[in-house]
């Protein structure tokens, strides 16, 4: 078995106040967070050694960059640019930096803009495969990558739009005590399949808006979060995963599956010992997946599985306490990591919506990179109360 986390905590969950449309670039945002961070924890920039930053809109600029743009000198620093697993992949190294003494303090941080058109230029020059495979036949931007993905998964397992359309409607009960999320009116099914399609299958509820804003927590030892004074969670498990499945036709499982055994074994645990998941969710047959691949349900069982569950916080199977990025809104990298700071929230008992009382355990999910036919990363950590 994999060598686990004793010892790591997270602390401080920091998340900027989202905005629809926003006039300052990445930097801006990255930086509030980061100030975020040290005000929470009570420290000055000198006293962080580690950095990790995830961005798609910083232009030329890296990690390395920011540095000396908000005065930090680490001495450990990476840049993660894998999307809605940046969260989960910045954890799980950010822990390891702390194991190996590399950094005492880790700051994780996630940040995008959205200015009316940035969202299209990010989109026009998201990857080589983007440009050279998919743009020049006229399919371009995500809502075409998962409406053909969404498509394969509707034929392989008979899932119907109300499947997916539970899930979206779930997760808007949820953001509505949600300070942050942009989207709080209610939803209704019948509102959901009678939305203007979009890229079918997929109609305007099944896709995430983008906006601006950032996310950001600490990593470091259980001791050093006790002498800051700190609320924290145990990290206990931690797993990644890129290009899964490769011989697939096309994406119908993601890396979680590879790796699920070790993700529970390491920490003790089991699916039915978790009580709050946390899915990226950009797109409802994303979240299909995750229950899948992560063993809440079988290979191609997870529309049952929504229709025998109620994923509200107050139901049996609480799913995105936040309403997700579908109610939430997406901003950029940040995304990744909006489980995240929400499930360490719930689990120091400092939620920001509605808390669920009695929480011990949470799994919080990521996926990003996708490709014409798929995602490339995945990843997936296990949390659990002090």
């Amino acid at each position: 078995m994999r060598r686990g986390y004793d010892g790591i905590v997270v602390a401080a969950p920091v998340t900027v106040p989202y905005e629809r449309y926003s006039v300052h670039g990445a930097h801006h945002w990255l930086g509030r967070a980061l100030h975020g961070l040290l005000q929470a924890a009570h420290l000055t920039s000198q006293d962080l050694d580690g950095l990790c930053v995830s961005s798609f809109t910083l232009g030329s600029d890296t990690a390395v960059g920011l540095t000396q743009h908000f005065g930090l000198s680490p001495r450990w620093l990476d840049h993660i640019p894998m999307g809605g697993a940046c969260g989960i992949v910045a954890l799980r190294r950010a822990a390891r930096a702390v194991q190996a003494g590399d950094a005492d303090i880790v700051a994780c941080v996630a940040g995008d803009t959205n200015a009316p058109d940035s969202f299209r230029a990010t989109v026009a020059g998201f990857s080589r495969f983007t440009i050279d495979a998919a743009l020049p036949y006229g399919a371009g931007g995500p809502n075409a990558a998962f409406a053909l993905l969404t498509d394969a998964y509707m034929r392989a397992t008979g899932a119907r739009r109300e499947d997916f359309g539970r899930i979206a409607v779930s997760q808007r009960a949820n953001a509505s005590g949600f300070p942050h999320a942009l989207l709080r009116a209610p939803l209704s099914l019948d509102q959901y399949l009678s939305a203007r399609m979009v890229a079918d299958p997929l109609a305007l509820f099944d896709c995430v808006m983008p906006c601006a804003g950032a996310e950001g927590v600490l990593v470091m030892q259980e001791a050093t979060a006790k002498n800051l004074g700190l609320a924290y969670v145990h990290l206990r498990s931690a797993i990644e995963r890129h290009n899964a499945f490769p011989d697939d036709p096309i994406q119908l499982r993601g890396g979680w599956a590879m790796d699920r055994d070790d993700l529970y074994a390491m920490a003790a645990t089991s699916p039915d010992q978790i009580g709050l998941l946390q899915t990226y969710d950009d797109y409802p047959v994303i979240v299909m997946l995750q229950l899948e691949g992560l063993g809440f349900c079988g290979q191609g069982e997870a529309p049952d599985f929504v229709r025998a569950h109620d994923l509200r916080t107050t139901g049996d199977f609480p799913h995105n306490s936040s309403g997700g990025q579908l109610s939430g809104g997406q901003a950029g990298a940040a995304g990744g990591y909006l489980g995240l700071t929400d499930a360490v929230r719930q689990l120091t008992g400092a939620a920001l919506g509605p808390q669920i009382p009695g929480l011990q355990r949470a799994l919080v999910s990521g996926f990003g990179m996708i490709n014409y036919d798929r995602g490339l990363c995945s990843g997936a950590v296990i949390l659990e109360a002090a």
